[in-house]
């Protein structure tokens, strides 16, 4: 990548990654994509999690990442603020920990925590110290099928 992008190395490569991924073509090792990209390691796992947090690659333990099963394809993001609706939850229920969050979605700490945030500034969370975070607000849409 030669030239500087307004938008950010990282969303470009993920954007490039995204159509890739979509026309079939296999995900290529991180180290590969550094060397085509000309890029650090660390750009290359900002353009993944980017692209984890949308739902379309996961990263396997001991394995690296892969395009996501083709499950659900809600984004994270999503999912996480449908899961208000799916579980009947209202204003100052508690809602589900990080771990379980990581669980339920197959999703990073970090990308759950991303959303959480964006959550909490949207105001549909609250976090109480000690307590954990409860329902704010209730989304203003319905669950997608």
């Amino acid at each position: 990548m030669s030239e500087a992008s307004p938008r950010g190395t990282y969303l470009v490569i993920a954007e490039a990654l995204r159509k890739e991924i979509k026309e079939g073509e296999p995900l290529p090792s991180e180290a590969a994509l550094m060397r085509s990209h000309s890029v650090s390691r660390n750009t290359i796992r900002r353009a993944l999690k980017v692209l984890e947090a949308d739902g379309v690659v996961e990263s396997e333990p001991g394995i690296g990442w892969r395009p996501a099963r083709s499950g659900d394809r809600r984004s994270l993001d999503q999912r996480m603020i449908d899961l208000i609706t799916e579980d009947s939850l209202s204003v100052g229920d508690a809602y589900p920990s990080e771990a379980k969050l990581c669980e339920r979605f197959g999703a990073s700490r970090t990308a759950v925590r991303r959303v959480l945030a964006q959550m909490e500034g949207h105001g549909l969370l609250a976090t109480v110290h000690g307590r954990g975070r409860t329902v704010r607000a209730l989304p203003t849409h319905a669950a997608q099928p």
